[in-house]
Parts: C-alpha cells; structure tokens; sequence
C-alpha cells in the first residue's frame, strides 16, 4: 500500500469514527483506539506535508484569524421566526396559513425542538472526485450579513469537513449546496466550563446559550475545540433557494449526508397532533442534555412555504411555539435603580439568590411605577419570579402564603447617578432623567450606538466604553431592561459624545488599560469605515424614541427624495408633524417624537458635528410616481415573474398602498396561480382582478 493510499484509508476510517461518535452517539472503540489512529495519521502527514489536505481530520484546528472575524453578506436573510406562548395563538397561526392557501388544500406541519443556541450558515463547494468541501461557516449576524467563523467552526466535530460523493448521491444533494443548523453548548461542557471558570477565579457564564454564542466567536480556535459545541442542521439551500420539495425530505438527506439533525421531531397533518407532539417535548425538556426553550413548527411543502412568503422579519410558514417560563419562589431585599440611555428609570429588585431553569437568579426587573402599584409589591415580600423567555428575570405576583412585607418602594426625585432632578411627562409610565450630559445615559448611547445592528464598530465593547468615559467597568445588572453605570470617575474622559469617538487619535486610546498597538488601530479603522454608513443606520444610531430599524429605513428613503446626502437630514430636522406623518407607516406617536428629537438643540447640534466630521448620511432615494395614487391592491398567489415583495414595492413607489385582506375599500387584487380565499373574497365582493401584466400595464 503506498503512503498515498494508507493516509487517505486512516483518514476515512477516521471520519467513520467522528461520525459514529459525535454525530450518532455510537461509537465503535475505545478513545485510546481512535487517538492511537489519530496519531498515525499526525506522524504520516508530517513525514509528507505535501499530502495534506484541508478535509483531513487532523486540519480542524487551525491558526486563529490574523484580523478578527470578515463579515460576509448571507446568500438570503437568515430571519427570526414569530412566537406563539398558547394554543390560542398557535391555532391562529394555523387558520392564517390555511386561509392564505387554496381552501381545503392539505397542510402538513414538521416539528422540530427549538434548539436554544445559535445559528450558523455553513456553504459547501466542490472537491475531489465529485465530494464536497466545507468553505465557509457564519454567524447569523444581522441576519443580512454575518461573521466569517470558519476556522472555529471546522473545530466542531458534528460538522462533516468533507462529504464523499456516495453520499452526496444518496443524499440527493449536488457538490455546491448551503446548510443552516443552530449551534448548542451541551449541559455537561456547559458545566465543566464554568467549573473550570470558577477554579480559576473567573467569572462563570449565565447559560449555554450565551455559552456558546461567545464561543464560537472567540479568536482562539484552540478553546472553542476544547468546549464541545453541537451542531444541528436544519435548513438545505442552493443559491439561496431551498433544495428540497419539503422540510421534512430536507431533514432526512441532511441526515443521509451525515450531518446531525435532531431526531426529536416529527410530521404530523392537523395542529392537535402539533399540540400533542408539544406536550410530549415539554416532558423530555430536562432529559435531553441541552437547552431547548420552545418547540418550532413548518410547514412541509417548499412550494406552499414560497407561496405563503414573508414578513419584514420572519416567515409566514414557520412559528416558534415558546414554553412557559420558568419560575422559582423567593425573597424580595431590596429595590435599586438604573438608568437607560434616554433616562428611563428601571426598578430592580434586589432577590434572595433562587436557582430557576439553570440559573442563579438574584436581580429581576420591575419595569415601572405602574407594575409596581399593579403588583402591590413591598421590600420583604416573597414574590413569584419568571425568567420571560428563559432569559428576563421579571416577578409577576406576590405570594400571600407568607408574611408580607412593610416598607413601600419609593421612586427616586433625584438621578442616582447625576443627582438631576427626574420628571414624569404627562401620558407616561415611566420617570426619566433629563439631563442630557447624564454619565448613565451616555454610557448607554455610546453602547447603543456602536452595536452591531446600529453603527456597527467592532471593538467598542463595554470595557473600553467605561474607560474612555473615564468610569470604572460595572458588570449589567441580570434583569435589567437597560444598563446603568454609578461609578466613581477614574480618569479624565476622552468621550462626552458619540461624535467624539470620530476624533479619537492612538495615543490616546495607547493610554487606556489593554489596548495595544494593534487592538487600537483596527479600533480606529472600524470606527472610520461607520462614517460611511447610510442614513437610516445613523437615525438609528441617534436613539431617537420609538424609532427602530424599518421606521429608520422608511424616514431614510422619503427624505432622500428632498435632498442629497446632508440636504436629505435637514430636510428631516426641519420636517413638521403632519410631514413626518405623511411617510409611509409613520403615526402621529412617532411623528412627535421624532420631531420633538431634532427640537433640541443640543441634538441639532450633533447632527451638524458628525457631518464636519465626515459622515456621509446616504440614502437610496426611492423612486416615486403617482399613477397609482389612492388606489389599494392585495396580492395573492404566485405571480410568474414578480417577488411579491418586489410587486409590493412597486405599487407603493407608485402611490399605491398594499393591504394584506380584501375589503370593499380594495381597488385591485393583483392574482397570481394558486390564488385562495383572497380571490373568492374580490369575487364575492365584485373588487376588480388583475393578472401580473395587467398590473406592469398599469406601471407603465
């Protein structure tokens, strides 16, 4: 046998083994049989360096990045999915699917435990003799775009480096294909890790999910192979495209092609059978040896998931039905209060530590002085306490079964961290902080305004944001709805607004504590490139209330049209209520707050700060016409050509609106094949019907 040929065997009897163990939790020998192979195959490969390969086993941990994680743009969206918490709200989903369908067209649903973890997009391209090779593994990101982690993620045993073209064959799956599987921290590494954490003086995570998200992004692919992570696949894609006419064949050749797939699933044809697969799942919850927080139910059929499509945000065709809470009995101490970054005054309560789901919890939000009067709650009382989410520590009701507590909780006149005094405006629940140059608020903008959905500077982590405010870092408070920072000042602060970051130089951040040379360059670089981030990011970045992320885009896009670049956020600043209110989506509650936001001075200011500092402001200006003007479509079915999305933004670039149901007040419904209960609605209503062409006719 040549040393060609006994290399390539070791390696697949290798694989075999991985397989059996880590993917199958079956194995064949013993841990000393497989590293005696593993061994053999170290010292064959170093006697021939030129015979290595990528896909061999011995290649999984390599080098760490040279420059942290590239962020890589997904081949379509990786999107959140809406949550159903009752049976109520999971039969709701249910007759929405079926009533956008043909009426009495058969829907099968596939079932499948909500791993809680992470989610990774792993993208195969072609090897040798018709294999396929791992290329790329990423994070979900922003859902638009993630971060490169491939060289932690070859590091996961359960991810196959290579798939042989038998397999392939069997699978049904071409050279060149996308998986989507979520990443899970089991129990007992969750365990061992904080174990180890604790030993060593170190702080212990909160749980496997937090576990395993820091993990997989940690620069050192050397401890992400020591912490055994798991993936599961779930999701097979090809240009972006599912692969697969259903969910459940899609399950099946991820699992021929020797991914781990969770075998706790099923198909089942009506939602009782969903409810009952729920109940069952709930039982085996703490006999899995990994988190799960709900259960994720899809619709079978590719071809009814396409024709069911999208919202903004998740899809029409899947749902995650998320478990109870978990709850835990204990003690209220004490109350402090936090400050977010528009001031907003958080209650916290100061708990007797009580262990629930997993997790030691002793702080739990109380949102408000209305929840506290709500609840009746004192300083003393034993209160029931949730973690919502698996994640939020809240408490939801005070036990009458002991002794009640005496002393009320007061709500503060002053800012507990600048001494200001707090309002409560007239119409809202909460006290706030109106002191703009408040440390606590600051803190919380420069975080805001740095994270990854927003301005997105890598880098700009919690730490570094205390020192260059010349603060001390404080760990968040567990439960809290918005961080706060009281602490002493412990050297002049480089930052008293986010435009300053724009003026920061490398002796002054080479003053700070562990930041070096390099850290501190590409800090810089980051920081520089978010100058020409677009306009709706900046919006964002500016935290002005009640705008989030699609209201930004939408402000973005109208405002492109008075102007270009800086002459589109004046017009903006300038713009009066009821303009503000003309711009698609935008109420009258946004509206003012918007408005009253570019009132301020110091706000305006700002504003015209970052443009001198050269922030570009661009916006895709969206271009608009009025011949649909007044009129309202509904689309329904498949059109032969059109995304219904893009059909969508047709209209509305048009001056047309779109509605999601049929009504009297319905101009047109724009039909499509397989159209359902929207047609016979326009029918029985006499609404005009009109083909795809009879719509572009319209257009122009």
């Amino acid at each position: 046998m040549s040393v060609e040929t006994k290399i390539e065997a070791l390696r697949e009897t290798l694989r075999h083994h991985e397989y059996l163990y880590y993917v199958e939790d079956a194995p064949e020998v013993e841990d000393a049989d497989y590293d005696a192979l593993m061994n053999e195959l170290k010292a064959l490969e170093a006697a021939h360096p030129e015979l290595v390969t990528t896909d061999s086993p011995t290649q999984r941990v390599g080098g760490r990045p040279k420059e942290g994680f590239a962020k890589v743009a997904h081949s379509r969206p990786m999107l959140s999915l809406d949550n159903a918490y009752n049976e109520t709200e999971l039969r709701a989903w249910s007759d929405r699917v079926h009533a956008a369908l043909r009426e009495g067209e058969t829907v099968e649903f596939v079932c499948e435990l909500k791993l809680d973890g992470l989610s990774l997009a792993l993208h195969y391209g072609p090897g040798t003799d018709g294999s396929s090779l791992l290329q790329r593994g990423l994070t979900r990101g922003d859902g638009t775009t993630g971060e490169d982690v491939t060289t932690n993620v070859r590091t996961i045993r359960s991810v196959p480096l290579s798939i042989s073209a038998a397999k392939l064959k069997k699978a049904g799956i071409p050279q060149a294909f996308e998986v989507r599987g979520e990443v899970v921290m089991p129990q007992k590494a969750f365990q061992k890790m904080n174990e180890e954490a604790l030993a060593a003086g170190l702080p212990v995570k909160a749980n496997p999910r937090n576990a395993a998200a820091g993990t997989i992004r940690t620069l050192e692919p050397n401890i992400v192979a020591q912490r055994r992570l798991d993936f599961y696949a779930y999701f097979l894609l090809q240009n972006g495209e599912m692969l697969l006419t259903g969910q459940q064949e899609t399950l099946d050749a991820l699992k021929a092609a020797g991914f781990r797939v969770n075998l706790h699933g099923a198909s089942v044809k009506s939602i009782e059978e969903v409810l009952a697969f729920i109940a069952g799942a709930e039982t085996q919850r703490d006999t899995l040896g990994y988190e799960i927080d709900g259960v994720v139910i899809k619709v079978n059929s590719t071809a009814q998931q396409a024709r069911l499509g999208f919202t903004g945000k998740a899809p029409r065709w899947a749902i995650a039905y998320k478990f109870p809470a978990r709850a835990g009995l204990t003690q209220l101490k004490d109350v402090g209060f936090q400050v977010g970054r528009t001031g907003k005054l958080t209650p916290v309560a100061r708990l007797a530590p009580v262990f629930i789901g997993g997790t030691t919890v002793s702080n739990a939000t109380l949102h408000n002085a209305d929840e506290i009067l709500r609840l009746g709650v004192k300083i003393g009382d034993w209160v029931q306490v949730e973690r919502g989410g698996d994640v939020i520590p809240k408490i939801v009701k005070v036990d009458e079964n002991h002794p009640r507590g005496t002393q009320e909780i007061v709500f503060p006149t002053h800012c507990p961290v600048c001494g200001e005094p707090v309002v409560r405006e007239e119409g809202e629940v909460d006290w706030r902080c109106v002191n703009a140059s408040c440390p606590a608020r600051l803190r919380e903008e420069l975080r805001h305004f740095a994270s990854r959905g927003v301005m997105n500077i890598e880098g700009l982590g919690d730490a570094l944001v205390a020192q260059l405010l010349g603060q001390a870092e404080i760990e968040p408070e567990e439960g809290a709805e918005e961080e706060t920072v009281a602490a002493p000042v412990k050297r002049e602060a480089l930052v008293h607004s986010v435009a300053d970051l724009y003026t920061l130089t490398m002796d002054q951040l080479l003053t700070l504590e562990r930041i070096g040379q390099k850290s501190a360059q590409t800090l810089l670089e980051e920081i520089e490139k978010s100058r020409r981030n677009p306009l709706w990011r900046v919006l964002l970045g500016l935290g002005i209330r009640h705008v989030g992320e699609r209201t930004a885009q939408l402000l973005a896009e109208e405002f492109a049209s008075r102007g270009q670049d800086y002459e589109a956020m004046q017009a903006l600043m300038d713009a009066s209520e009821e303009e503000l209110q003309r711009v698609n989506e935008i109420g009258p509650i946004v509206a003012a707050a918007i408005h009253e936001f570019f009132r301020g001075e110091k706000n305006r200011q700002l504003v015209e700060r970052l443009h001198e500092l050269g922030f570009s402001f661009t916006a895709e200006k969206r271009q608009k016409t009025s011949q649909l003007e007044g009129m309202t479509f509904v689309l329904t079915g498949t059109l032969p050509t059109l995304k219904r999305e893009d059909a969508k933004t047709m209209i509305e670039s048009a001056g047309g609106k779109v509605s999601g149901s049929v009504s009297k007040k319905t101009t047109y419904v724009v039909a499509g094949e397989e159209a359902g209960s929207k047609l016979d609605k326009a029918n029985e209503l006499g609404v005009k019907v009109i083909d795809e062409a009879g719509l572009l006719q319209m257009l122009g």
